[in-house]
């Protein structure tokens, strides 16, 4: 059983497929047909999962793993994540403007004045656009989007993401704490 030093989620196991141990499985690769392309897959718990076929269906796609041959073997292994080691993650193939989630993770969250808002801690999409989770010591976590005007700036080098703390609503605009008061005759302003 092999211990992976720096994971990188690549693929969740769903419910089976059939009776031959099929399972579907939702990839969280840009290609959800070359999830065999990054070599075998591992668990948490150390196993390794090779993929011998894998088929496109809706919204997942449908693969069968080496060693599992039936349906109750299929069945076990629903809700499991899969992971790769990051060394096999290809960096060449990035532009300039794309980063792997994983590389975010543990970047600081600063002003332009240097002010620090904590650190990515993960990165989530619950459908409307990405979002990066910022905590800090003594601070509850956040939700900021991922996006060019909350973001501005990420080195990965200096280990920092520069943002705009009022787009990323991590700052009260002072008119949103005063409504506007109607005027003396009862109407709007």
């Amino acid at each position: 059983m092999t211990k992976l030093q720096n994971p990188i989620l690549m693929a969740t196991i769903g419910a089976a497929q059939g009776l031959r141990g099929e399972v579907r499985v939702r990839a969280y690769t840009e290609d959800p047909m070359a999830l065999g392309d990054y070599g075998h897959l591992h668990s948490r718990d150390g196993r390794v999962f090779e993929i011998l076929e894998i088929r496109e269906a809706k919204n997942v796609v449908i693969v069968r793993f080496r060693g599992v041959n039936d349906r109750d073997a299929a069945e076990a292994l629903n809700g499991l994540e899969l992971y790769i080691e990051r060394e096999n993650l290809p960096d060449d193939e990035l532009d300039d403007d794309e980063f792997y989630y994983a590389d975010l993770e543990g970047l600081e969250a600063v002003d332009e004045t240097g002010k620090s808002y904590g650190t990515v801690s993960g990165v989530f999409d619950f459908g409307a656009g990405d979002l990066l989770e910022l905590k800090g010591p003594g601070r509850r976590p956040a939700l900021i989007p991922f996006s060019e005007a909350a973001v501005l700036e990420i080195d990965l080098e200096a280990g920092r993401i520069l943002i705009d703390p009022r787009a990323a609503g991590l700052l009260e605009d002072p008119e949103d704490r005063n409504p506007p008061k109607s005027k003396p005759d009862g109407g709007a302003p």
